[in-house]
């Protein structure tokens, strides 16, 4: 078990990596390198293989080969790796294998479409969370997982040791006290980028973010400043640029504006998304100005 010395609260923002392709339909991991160094440039977490990440359109060996790649490269920043699917023993085997990589946390997701309930949720998160020493952030996004994490989940594993946090990602912000009636001691992070500064004002610890793709800087300014509670001159500048980045299924957005700024060398998606489902980027272009203009 390789370790990493990072406090993962002096990390607020984490940046949900998107996975560059080339035309060929490859990891780009020239693009890849960059990305990584950005995000370390402005000292943001780095979660791999999310579903910004697209990491259930990869193969088992080019997911391996990204967290090995990106490992290698000695960020100065923690990772965090997701972990994905409906099979819990592969689940489990990936976790497994990450816990040989110098990385810091893993974002455990609900099973995907089978719908468990309170019980075999339960069940689900106890076996990944015994599965590894490291901390791990459990992932309410039931627009894609088709099933809530709900409240009595996070209280049934609140005595486990490695239960790190939370990434709430409903949409719905009153969800955020039932959580923290259920397990004071684990923090919350926004799934959200434009709920954020609800989520600081009700006491989140952070924010899991795709903007922060395109404007690394400039997410952890924000993130900084919501936390702070001095956000209100940005904050309306900063909801109409991030509702840019979810008109069509994330990450396509995100990956046709990155390719314009020039970071991405193709807005390749695995399918079945595709750049074509966004037709008109004037939006986009809008948003990446205004941001911008920050700083």
């Amino acid at each position: 078990m390789k370790t990493t010395s990072f406090n993962l609260s002096d990390f607020p923002l984490w940046t949900a990596l998107v996975t560059p392709f080339d035309d060929q339909d490859n990891v780009d991991y020239a693009a890849l390198t960059q990305l990584v160094r950005d995000q370390e440039a402005a000292h943001n977490g780095i979660l791999l293989l999310g579903s910004t990440g697209e990491g259930l359109a990869l193969t088992l060996e080019e997911q391996q080969q990204i967290v090995e790649f990106v490992c290698r490269l000695k960020p100065n920043v923690p990772l965090m790796v997701a972990v994905g699917g409906i099979n819990l023993a592969a689940q489990k085997a990936w976790v497994e294998f990450c816990n040989t990589l110098p990385i810091s946390a893993f974002l455990l997701g609900s099973p995907l479409y089978a719908k468990p309930g309170i019980i075999g949720q339960t069940q689900w998160f106890e076996a990944l969370l015994g599965a590894t020493p490291l901390p791990c952030m459990l992932y309410n996004v039931p627009g894609r997982s088709a099933v809530a994490i709900a409240p009595e989940v996070l209280k049934n594993l609140s005595h486990h040791k490695n239960l790190w946090a939370l990434k709430e990602a409903s949409g719905d912000i009153s969800k955020f006290e039932s959580f923290r009636k259920a397990a004071p001691h684990v923090a919350i992070y926004s799934g959200d980028d434009g709920l954020m500064p609800y989520f600081a004002q009700a006491g989140a610890a952070g924010l899991v973010s795709v903007a922060a793709n395109a404007w690394p800087k400039q997410t952890a300014e924000f993130v900084r400043r919501s936390l702070a509670g001095t956000f209100p001159n940005l904050f309306t500048t900063w909801t109409d640029a991030v509702n840019s980045l979810f008109a069509v299924a994330n990450p396509i957005p995100v990956k046709v504006l990155m390719h314009q700024q020039g970071k991405l060398a193709t807005p390749h998606l695995r399918p079945p998304l595709t750049h074509l489902e966004l037709q008109n980027t004037a939006a986009l272009n809008a948003a990446n100005d205004t941001i911008l203009a920050w700083n």
